[in-house]
């Protein structure tokens, strides 16, 4: 064996193996870490003054509460059924102002709702299994449904037309299926 002493991620080589940090990468690194505390200071500033951030109220629910409440709104506000997919969908439409229950489960959003346009809403969503992700399309709307809680809203449709809730969030083998509507009439 020869006697070089052997280096390893432990031991730091003899000399001098570094260099300086050249002046032009200086400035550049200090530019960035003042544009990185800019952007940091931005985000609460934006989510007050930039409307981004839809507010709604949020609490904890028991999931199986909600699907017992999704159920009575159906009840109360049943006008019929369609058909989606292997199942068929209760359709329900709520008189203004009310209080409107969409549930997120395998694999389907559920019910159909039927709303007016320029009428004001109370939108309740919720999870009964797993984490889901409603995207209203077209619009640029999107959510992250999550069992336990209870997520609500007002809105205000104010154009009419057919308008479908995709789940964006992986939940599973029929996640592709998971498509829901929402109806918007004059």
């Amino acid at each position: 064996m020869s006697s070089e002493r052997i280096h390893s991620g432990l031991v730091s080589p003899e000399g001098r193996w570094w260099t300086d940090v050249p002046k032009q990468e200086k400035f550049w690194i200090t530019l960035s870490f003042i544009w990185c505390l800019i952007l940091f200071a931005m985000m609460p500033l934006w989510h007050i003054r930039g409307g981004q951030n839809v507010s709604g109220i949020r609490h904890k629910v028991d999931p199986t509460d909600y699907v017992n409440r999704v159920e009575r709104f159906i009840q109360e506000y049943g006008t019929g059924e369609k058909q989606g997919g292997p199942w068929n969908i209760p359709v329900v439409a709520p008189p203004p102002g009310a209080h409107v229950y969409l549930l997120g489960r395998m694999w389907q959003w559920y019910p159909v709702l039927r709303l007016k346009k320029n009428t004001e809403y109370i939108l309740h969503l919720s999870s009964a299994d797993l984490n889901h992700g409603f995207s209203l399309y077209p619009l640029n709307i999107n959510f992250q449904v999550i069992p336990g809680y209870d997520y609500a809203l007002k809105v205000t449709p104010n154009q009419a037309g057919d308008f479908r809730i995709i789940c964006n969030e992986f939940c599973g083998i029929g996640h592709h299926m998971m498509v829901g509507k929402i109806e918007v009439v004059e």
